[in-house]
């Protein structure tokens, strides 16, 4: 199956917590990191605190919805995700946005992540892997959110010198 991830971080060194995500998600059971988008640097939205690097990676994952959510879930913990309050600064985040074609509203998951679209941190990265999946009305929806392209997938990943 396909899964779409949303990454985000706006404490620590968030550029290397993204990179060890990214590596810690090739390393789980059964999951191959087919691509990552550019990496953003975003304002936050309905939320205090610096600024967010944010980025989307594909995977294709023999792990099912839950098991995937849970080793996510994980990592965040893994890098010290701490949960005082909603929105609160994170050292890493990561969604599940997208899982295959699925439609999953659960009490621990919901697919498509419910705020996805109010966020242009998510749907321009996802566009990039994506193209033609948010349409151009949803865009320009988030057009006056602050964000800013930094780098592309080779170079935030450290894959190009």
């Amino acid at each position: 199956m396909k899964a779409w991830i949303g990454l985000g971080a706006n404490l620590g060194d968030a550029r290397a917590a993204l990179r060890a995500a990214v590596q810690a998600m090739a390393g789980l059971p059964g999951t191959q990191v087919q691509r990552a988008s550019s990496l953003y640097r975003s304002a936050p939205v309905d939320a205090g605190g610096p600024d967010y690097l944010n980025a989307v990676a594909e995977l294709e994952t023999g792990l099912g919805p839950l098991e995937l959510l849970h080793a996510l879930q994980a990592m965040e913990q893994a890098a010290g995700r701490e949960r005082p309050y909603r929105n609160a600064p994170r050292t890493l985040d990561l969604d599940l946005l997208l899982y295959d074609e699925q439609h999953i509203d659960g009490p621990e998951l919901t697919v498509p992540h419910p705020r996805m679209l109010e966020r242009a941190f998510v749907l321009l990265p996802l566009a990039e892997l994506r193209p033609g999946w948010a349409a151009l009305g949803q865009l320009q929806a988030v057009a006056a959110q602050r964000i800013e392209r930094l780098a592309d997938a080779a170079q935030w990943l450290g894959l190009t010198e």
